[in-house]
């Protein structure tokens, strides 16, 4: 028994039929009518659709030799269990990323050596006159935050960074309209055209950074890049002098998802600008393949405060080598009050000020 060929509408995915009276292929929903040829090529094009095929290769970093370990420290935070790996001539009084105590272990455990690290550009000083100047001018933050010893509580870590190459190979779909209207004296006329609108091609990608730990924000330690890579130099265990290094606890393998959805992102939007003249662009399908995909596991150089107010976390960063600084501000309710009716006394003064007036005349 033959199976009946059943073709998609490409404008609103409806079932064609067959119009006797056209002679043509005809939507029955929205009306547009195709030649057999056309539906056909557009069958073959669904047909030939690869899917996506993001899969790397994870292998990054090298085993610590005994020589390298000798002289590195490992801190324990009790509340947030982050370890923070440092030389011994480095005291650690606090957690970076959540401010309590932290304890130190004899040994140092970490699994892989970083293949590359940043070295810290900018120092504390530097880190610490931007967040002043992240305070200056908001009339309704808290005392306490603009106080010199909290200030000084500022920490320079190396966090942990998986960075992913690749060169992705990518075939993208939309559909598209365009729309023009026009009238006469009787009518308002507005035509509709539909187009499938395809793109593909190869997009190489270098360095796509992840960070490797629970304790670091995404959104945070992405929002302070970029970082400049071509300063990156081999890692040596003397770049940790003086500095906090956090240890990785989320591997490549499960970086991977995140590293993918960061290079999808770049691949569509890089694709979708070559795209113009239209009304609207709807995706359809985006496929991406990725070849030579290959992760590094690398250390990069932030300043970081964590502190609490009212019972709220606040986290600040700074890059440690563009100096690009962030961070969430909060606000003393007290002071607002105190604005809203110096305000409010004032207009209520200018407003019986006005009414005096014009009773007067």
């Amino acid at each position: 028994m033959s199976v009946l060929q059943q073709y998609k509408c490409p404008c609103c995915d409806g079932a064609i039929e067959f119009s006797s009276r056209e002679q043509r292929m005809k939507c029955p929903y929205c009306d547009t009518e195709f030649e057999m040829e056309t539906l056909e090529a557009y069958d073959r094009e669904l047909k030939e659709e690869s899917s996506d095929d993001m899969t790397w290769d994870t292998t990054a970093g090298g085993e610590w030799t005994e020589g390298e370990k000798e002289g590195l420290r490992v801190y324990v935070c009790q509340s947030c269990a982050g370890e923070i790996v440092t030389d011994e001539t480095t005291g650690a009084a606090s957690c970076p990323y959540c401010g309590n105590p932290v304890v130190m272990k004899e040994q140092f455990l970490g699994d892989l050596k970083p293949d590359f690290v940043i070295p810290f550009k900018l120092d504390k000083k530097a880190a610490v006159e931007a967040l002043k100047r992240h305070y200056k001018g908001k009339l309704l933050l808290p005392k306490v935050f603009s106080q010199e010893n909290h200030i000084q509580e500022i920490k320079g870590v190396y966090v942990p960074v998986w960075l992913f190459d690749t060169e992705a190979q990518a075939n993208m779909r939309w559909k598209a309209t365009r729309v023009r209207s026009w009238s006469d004296s009787d009518y308002i006329y507005t035509e509709t055209q539909h187009y499938s609108v395809t793109r593909g091609g190869t997009i190489a990608f270098d360095h796509v950074p992840v960070d490797g730990s629970t304790k670091m924000d995404d959104a945070l330690m992405e929002s302070i890049e970029p970082f400049d890579f071509s300063q990156a130099v081999d890692f040596r265990t003397a770049y940790l002098s003086g500095f906090l290094a956090d240890r990785y606890d989320v591997g490549s393998e499960q970086s991977v998802a995140r590293a993918n959805d960061r290079i999808r992102t770049s691949t569509e939007q890089a694709f979708a600008s070559t795209v113009g003249g239209y009304t609207t662009l709807i995706p359809v399908c985006n496929h991406v393949q990725l070849k030579n995909g290959r992760a590094k596991y690398a250390l990069y150089p932030v300043w970081l405060l964590n502190t609490t107010w009212n019972g709220k976390n606040y986290h600040f960063a700074m890059n440690g080598q563009t100096g690009r600084f962030v961070g969430d501000l909060p606000m003393d309710k007290s002071a607002l009050t105190r604005w809203f009716l110096g305000i409010f006394g004032a207009v209520s003064a200018a407003c019986f000020g006005i009414s005096w007036l014009l009773w007067l005349l």
